[in-house]
């Protein structure tokens, strides 16, 4: 998962848990506010009721036919209105209540208030009640103990709440996608720089460039001056190791020739000669299999039709007399990205193994497919037996079992194309009737177009 994708992910769940948080304090905030308009306007109800109420000489309860608000005398208008006595017996109903019951509590004290969110109505639903316990006086110090109640259906309420609810979540939700687009932005460049560090670091490895040369932030100039570090001191390795390679070569080709020499001008049994020819063998095959670079960090795309024609050339002179037809398959403009050393040491040695065995024709086909890169070298000789397609790559493994003219540049093509390049080699026949050696390269990238 990429660093990009990670810090979305991760800011996103913060945002859902913030603005989820968010939404339900908001709407438990709205929902308490709401309830507490409602009581209030039950409340003033309730004044309005006594104001309106009153007791005559006998002590009866009298109200009004006609109230201030009309929706007392409109059946199941949703607001309802009693009054009982201190023992619970009602003493007078609105209209609104015709044909509906309400279960109430029992009368609170006198000045006491008593607010319920939920009570149910007889008939189906619920309403909102508010109780308040009064104390009457009337006539010469007679007072009388009443219970004000007040209902109002709960269809409104909870309709408010819903068109709060939705318009909330409405609206977090498009604060949402703004808040996670504009994060994006911010994310996007805020790790344009370490998208910079990824495509220098591309180009490195496609021999565009030497090194990392960006203008980065102050915390990403440790990382690329260490990988700066890492590339200069690589190429100066390889450089240093390439060197001595060559002087180690020069160092044992004069000792071997000096000996040789010495031993042909003598009577020198041919065990010696021989043994002296096995360790000039055995030296060249070593020194070409640590000459192979293969590690270089920074490699520059190569031409392969550029090598595989000089190549042709050269071995055109050396098997003059066979007058060899050699055909060259490369697409136009296709780039390796390849060792240079790596790659002529793979077609040389199957194009003279080719001009080897053939009769008069030699084939080289490179192509780029699902496999990777795919290089496949073809005579029309006599072609290799089945049981020992296998068998030839691994000639030479051993040192002391190198011997001229059998397996030495095949055993080098096999070392780099397994060990260094991680493919594999395989052997067959061709359409040409003779051997067939294709070389498969997996590694991403290998391919590039000029």
């Amino acid at each position: 998962m990429s660093l990009h994708l990670r810090l979305i992910l991760a800011s996103t769940l913060v945002l859902a848990a913030f603005l989820g948080l968010t939404g339900v304090a908001l709407e438990r905030a709205f929902g308490e506010a709401v309830l507490a308009s409602a009581r209030e306007r039950m409340q003033a109800e309730i004044y309005g009721l006594l104001a309106a109420a009153r007791i005559d000489e006998e002590g009866r309860l009298q109200m009004p036919q006609r109230l201030p608000e009309g929706r007392y005398a409109t059946p199941g208008s949703g607001l309802y209105a009693l009054i009982t006595s201190s023992n619970g017996r009602v003493l007078w109903r609105s209209d609104s209540l015709q044909g509906l019951t309400i279960h109430i509590p029992p009368p609170p004290l006198p000045g006491d208030s008593l607010f319920q969110e939920r009570v149910p109505l007889a008939g189906g639903g619920e309403v909102m009640l508010l109780a308040f316990g009064v104390t009457w006086e009337w006539g010469n110090e007679r007072f009388r103990d009443l219970a004000f109640y007040v209902a109002e259906t709960r269809q409104s309420l909870e309709a408010e709440l819903a068109e709060f609810r939705r318009s909330l979540w409405g609206h977090l939700a498009l604060v949402a996608v703004v808040l996670l687009a504009v994060q994006g932005l911010i994310l996007r460049w805020g790790l344009a720089p370490l998208r910079e560090v990824a495509q220098e670091l591309g180009e490195v490895e496609a021999g565009r460039r030497q090194r990392l040369g960006g203008d980065y932030p102050r915390e990403l100039l440790p990382l690329t001056s260490d990988i700066n570090q890492l590339l200069q001191s690589s190429q100066e390795r390889i450089t240093r190791y390439r060197h001595t390679l060559d002087d180690l070569a020069h160092s044992l080709k004069t000792p071997l020739a000096v000996l040789r020499a010495g031993l042909e001008a003598r009577d020198t049994p041919p065990e010696l000669l021989e043994q002296l020819e096995r360790i000039d063998r055995t030296v060249e095959y070593q020194l070409k299999r640590a000459a192979t670079a293969g590690g270089s960090l920074v490699v520059t795309p190569i031409d392969p039709e550029r090598i595989a024609r000089r190549l042709v050339a050269a071995l055109d002179k050396v098997y003059h007399e066979k007058e060899i037809r050699f055909s060259l398959e490369i697409p136009e403009g296709v780039r390796l990205h390849l060792e240079e050393g790596d790659l002529n040491e793979i077609l040389g040695n199957l194009l003279d193994n080719a001009c080897k065995w053939c009769r008069k024709r030699v084939r080289l086909r490179i192509a780029s497919g699902e496999e990777g890169l795919v290089i496949e070298v073809e005579d029309d000789g006599p072609g290799v037996p089945p049981e020992l397609q296998q068998a030839i790559l691994h000639r030479g493994v051993r040192a002391d079992e190198i011997n001229e003219g059998q397996g030495l540049g095949l055993a080098v093509v096999r070392e780099i194309v397994e060990d260094v390049l991680k493919g594999r080699i395989e052997i067959g026949t061709g359409e040409l009737g003779g051997a067939l050696f294709r070389v498969v390269i997996e590694q991403p990238g290998v391919v590039v177009t000029r």
